[in-house]
């Protein structure tokens, strides 16, 4: 078979380290040559978003992809595995018992891509920035905890934390903490334009947004840990998947990442001969919908709780996306520390009877209008097809009256950002393999979402404790509380959580390390064998 599918160690101790080898890795460096990498992500710059390449004004994976590729942070994600290890530091490590003094010394002879020396001073005014622009759709929540930040010498950063979090390093290794240079980018606004200046593995040497291409050159100044398996990388930016699919049968692309639609899964992962290999790897990604809990329909907790009654996740994940991803019951995905199935605790199997019995005792007139908006171009080509068999489940108890509306990504994510829609569709790649992740960022006061959605108990009590835990398992019991909440209240609706998948030519080596749990594209990892 040429679909491989790879479990690896993205959760330490729950994930067993299953690896299926894909080439020989040898040929590194730049013998590697330019490898082409293909997606349906775009990125633009528009009125609402003019600055798609600034880390304080962007929170989507795509963008983010290309950050952790060009910029560098104190710390980052692992190959495999769930601790950050060391980028731009030298080491890190908390100063107190409380976990609320953070000490990091970063690595010596650091210079961003213009030849500009990175000291100390760089990653203060990085974050002080992140935090003071504090953009609506950029991802400065990630730090909100940060009472201050400071540089006692030119290789010393002191973070210190309003309440203990022991998750605080996990954020240092995400774009929110993106050392920038404090020459270029300016303090108090967003850096427009297609240009980054950073000192991580990869230089930017050119994004043409209307060609649809980027293209990441090797940073020969870079100093870290990564190994560069290749010269260069060229991103292109397609329309849909079936162009994608073309560009790659027909030797335009090497590799096929997002997305894949399941019937793209099945036909290049089948054995044909094609010279096309499919990797299949576990992953966090998430699928929900969010309700705008201030709105005069959905704003009644019991049309949010009929709805969670009747969405048939079963028909979803079998029908729609053939068994590429499954049923999920909870905010926080299954793999992680804490995972409780609490929508299905409460609400069970479909049942149409209990939701309309829901809509009785609280008085709601039937038919309910609901409106259902999606993105039509950055999840998946499956998305429109997934947005109206939810509609028709709504439709064919009798109970709503649903209707579904699709917009492109670059106006969707402001408006969504703005509680324009009263119910929308959002996909969440995980920041970092932590069960806080799928808790804080939809759920603090400066949440992610922009939700109005309120609840004391998880913001005042749950959250700051199981950010006091440094041994994660030792806060199972306030996270499952989180998932028993959100599930009666339901300011979300969880519906599938995702495998990850990259479709490549043979003689790509280094596909198996393409993604890592949190859906990093390690391009670093990619090559070219002898043979290719």
């Amino acid at each position: 078979m040429n679909r491989k599918t790879l479990l690896l160690p993205a959760v330490a101790g729950l994930l067993a380290p299953l690896l299926v080898a894909c080439g020989d890795d040898s040929a590194g460096g730049e013998n590697g040559g330019t490898i082409v990498v293909g997606t349906t992500d775009r990125i633009e710059a528009t009125a609402k978003a003019p600055a798609p390449l600034d880390p304080a004004a962007v929170y989507d994976i795509s963008t983010w992809n290309i950050f952790r590729n060009t910029f560098q942070t104190l710390l980052r994600l692992p190959r495999a595995g769930t601790q950050p290890e060391a980028e731009a530091a030298q080491e890190c490590g908390f100063a107190d018992q409380r976990s609320t003094q953070y000490r990091c010394t970063l690595r010596e002879g650091l210079t961003f891509s213009n030849g500009n020396e990175l000291n100390a001073e760089d990653v203060v005014f990085s974050v002080n920035r992140m935090l003071g622009i504090d953009h609506s759709g950029g991802p400065a929540s990630l730090l909100s905890n940060l009472d201050r930040v400071e540089a006692p010498s030119g290789d010393e950063v002191v973070f210190h934390l309003k309440k203990p979090d022991a998750t605080f390093p996990h954020k240092l290794a995400t774009p929110a903490a993106a050392i920038l240079d404090s020459e270029v980018y300016p303090a108090d606004k967003l850096y427009e334009g297609y240009s980054i200046t950073g000192s991580g593995p990869y230089v930017l040497e050119s994004f043409d947004a209307r060609g649809g291409r980027a293209v990441l050159a090797r940073n020969k100044a870079y100093k870290g840990d990564l190994e560069l398996r290749n010269g260069r990388v060229e991103l292109r930016f397609f329309d849909d998947s079936k162009a994608m699919e073309k560009a790659l049968r027909d030797g335009g692309i090497d590799v096929m990442n997002r997305s894949l639609s399941p019937e793209q899964i099945d036909r290049l992962g089948g054995d044909r001969g094609d010279g096309i290999d499919v990797v299949e790897m576990s992953g966090q990604e998430i699928r929900y919908l969010v309700f705008a809990t201030d709105d005069p329909v959905v704003g009644h907790k019991a049309v949010r709780q009929a709805i969670a009654q009747t969405v048939d996740r079963g028909e979803l994940v079998r029908d729609v996306y053939a068994r590429t991803a499954e049923p999920l019951y909870s905010i926080v995905p299954s793999g992680l520390t804490g995972h409780r199935n609490s929508f299905f605790n409460v609400y069970g199997e479909p049942d149409v009877k209990a939701a309309r019995a829901v809509l009785e005792r609280a008085g709601v007139d039937t038919p309910v209008e609901v409106e259902l908006a999606y993105t039509t171009d950055h999840y998946g080509p499956a998305t429109a097809e997934e947005f109206e068999v939810l509609a028709e489940q709504l439709n064919d108890s009798g109970l709503f009256r649903a209707t579904v509306k699709g917009v492109p990504w670059k106006t969707y994510r402001p408006a969504s950002a703005e509680q324009e829609y009263a119910v929308y569709g959002m996909g969440w790649f995980p920041d970092f393999p932590d069960p806080d992740n799928f808790v804080a960022p939809f759920f603090a006061e400066d949440n992610f979402l922009g939700s109005p959605y309120e609840n004391n108990e998880i913001r005042e009590q749950l959250i700051p404790r199981t950010r006091a835990e440094e041994q994660r398992d030792q806060a199972v019991d306030d996270f499952v509380r989180v998932q028993d909440i959100v599930a009666k209240e339901v300011p979300v609706l969880p519906l599938w959580q995702g495998k990850q998948y990259v479709a490549a030519r043979d003689g790509v080596t280094g596909v198996e390390w393409a993604l890592n749990s949190s859906s990093v594209l390690q391009l670093w990892e990619l090559g070219r064998s002898v043979q290719g």
